[in-house]
């Protein structure tokens, strides 16, 4: 099974998309300057204590007062209180080895014995802004390494339940507490299975600067302000994602290259090849085929290989997808074995939707009626197995009696939304267009003016794939034909992204030619 990571710079960030045997299964939208991401830590202000819901609102800055439950405060809150007020007077100077810790909340305790109106508390990103409700907060913080999460303000140190190994276990205990500082708390990730000492404490010592780093501001902060901050989409995914399955990381912008280089020689110098700097013609996500698989994958219908289809309903509470055999129904011996087919294909492409969206809270899935107990037991299992692999968390209910299977998956940030019904470019939506073939005529017309008037050299024209085989096929095409009226070439472009009746002209930089029609 084959791994690639496809970066595209975009003017305000990057976008990311991750291939499994060159099938889409990730898409990320990173903009440079968005804030309330999961694990950013601020310096946040009580606003609002509630004691009926045993929680509080936090201002961290958003337009929405954030959300913290007594339950997040987390056993440690009274040393984090201690702490964060000695250092912003000065008393201490953010080293937590010498610090004495506070015995634990009482877990059964009320918000009101906790925290006032007013008060000043480090908080913790741990659910971005969804909808209309602001982040949700913990004050149990943590900060994530490549191996392990550095816990403040603890002595626990525990491992991924997903390393099996009891040997393994010991040995990565016995090696952390030999060389974690004094008050902090440390979580084993399962990457970190087989790992030498070296690379754990490379790893520890780098998470520790990043706290101190971030209690150095705490003195002079001021509410809102944020002290640390989770690194940007790209290196985290590759802390969480990397491991020796990865083939190929593909970047099309040269700082990005340098950046996702120079990291991954931080954290696995071995891979450091794999990491390239795509520099063909078309653009990166045309050239993989990406722009097409979003297309076709985010849009209310979604087709399955095999004849059926999903149709996938969103609600402010919950989402719904219904699945349909299609044109299979047509090509099975009977309805059991069609039902199970389009069954087990659905699962793995609802698996596949499911993290490709990032939708969570409550899905309920309509599958086809099985009359066999073991079928619906099957589909079970084989929805639970494409789950595994997927980081957040996820149960799985078994198929009721009605043909119904509930799914309820962690919601840490918004799902991911791309208009994939395109606004006809000729009529703005009104319905009404000017004859389609004169697209060509205007394509002349500005080709003209730019080869003539404005003598351009290298010219690039970006068009949809059907614009461009009107104008490249043929023993004398029109491409052709301009070759021997300017004599000078044109380079053509398909982008599946334009319009039918769309296009765009580009220098040989890539940079776009403005002209009025």
């Amino acid at each position: 099974m084959s791994n690639e990571l496809i970066i595209s710079a975009t003017q305000n960030g990057c976008r990311i998309a991750l291939l499994r045997d060159k099938t889409l299964v990730e898409f990320h939208d990173d903009q440079e300057g968005s804030k309330f991401t999961v694990g950013d830590i601020y310096l946040g202000t009580v606003k609002k204590v509630v004691q009926g819901l045993n929680a509080a609102f936090i201002d961290v800055g958003y337009d929405k007062d954030a959300f913290l439950h007594y339950l997040d405060l987390g056993p440690q809150f009274s040393s984090l209180q201690k702490f964060t007020q000695l250092v912003r007077s000065k008393k201490i100077f953010g080293k937590l080895e010498k610090f004495t810790l506070e015995p634990d909340i009482d877990k059964h305790g009320k918000i009101g014995q906790q925290l006032s109106k007013g008060q000043v508390i480090p908080v913790q990103i741990v659910k971005e802004p969804i909808s209309t409700k602001g982040p949700r907060l913990s004050c149990e913080l943590s900060l994530a390494g490549r191996y392990l999460v550095l816990v403040p303000f603890s002595k626990t140190v525990s491992v991924s339940k997903k390393i099996t190994s009891s040997e393994e276990r010991k040995r990565l205990l016995r090696l952390i507490q030999s060389i974690k500082p004094e008050n902090f708390g440390v979580i084993v990730r399962t990457v970190a299975e087989g790992a030498e000492v070296a690379e754990l404490d490379k790893d520890l010592r780098t998470l520790v600067k990043n706290w101190e780093d971030g209690i150095v501001r705490l003195p002079e902060a001021k509410p809102n302000d944020k002290l640390i901050g989770e690194m940007n989409k790209t290196s985290s995914l590759l802390r969480d994602l990397l491991n020796d399955s990865f083939d190929n990381i593909h970047v099309d912008d040269k700082k990005m290259y340098d950046e996702a280089r120079a990291y991954i020689r931080s954290i696995s110098p071995e891979q450091e090849k794999i990491v390239k700097f795509y520099q063909g013609r078309a653009k990166i996500f045309e050239h993989y085929g990406i722009e097409k698989q979003i297309k076709s994958a985010f849009g209310q219908t979604v087709s399955l290989k095999g004849g059926g289809y999903l149709i996938i309903e969103h609600t402010e509470a919950l989402h719904v997808i219904d699945v349909n055999s299609g044109n299979k129904s047509n090509r099975e011996e009977n309805q059991e074995t069609t039902a199970v087919s389009v069954n087990m294909e659905a699962a793995r492409e609802i698996a596949r939707q499911l993290r490709l969206r990032d939708m969570g809270g409550i899905i309920v899935v309509d599958f086809i009626d099985m009359k066999n107990p073991d079928n619906r037991k099957l589909i079970h299992k084989v929805m639970k197995d494409e789950m595994a692999s997927d980081k957040a968390k996820s149960t799985v209910l078994p198929l009721s009696k009605f043909g119904l299977m509930q799914i309820t998956r962690e919601r840490v940030r918004p799902q991911v939304n791309i208009a994939t019904l395109e606004v006809c470019p000729a009529c703005n939506g009104t319905g009404k267009i000017t004859a389609s073939i004169l697209v060509s005529d205007q394509i002349e017309k500005m080709l003209e003016h730019l080869m003539t008037k404005q003598n351009e050299g290298g010219l690039v024209l970006a068009v949809h794939p059907y614009l461009h085989a009107y104008f490249t096929q043929g023993l004398i095409s029109k491409r052709i034909k301009w070759f021997l009226r300017y004599k000078r070439w044109i380079h053509l472009e398909k982008d599946t992204s334009l319009g039918v009746t769309e296009f765009n002209f580009l220098t040989k930089e890539g940079e776009e030619i403005q002209l009025n029609p």
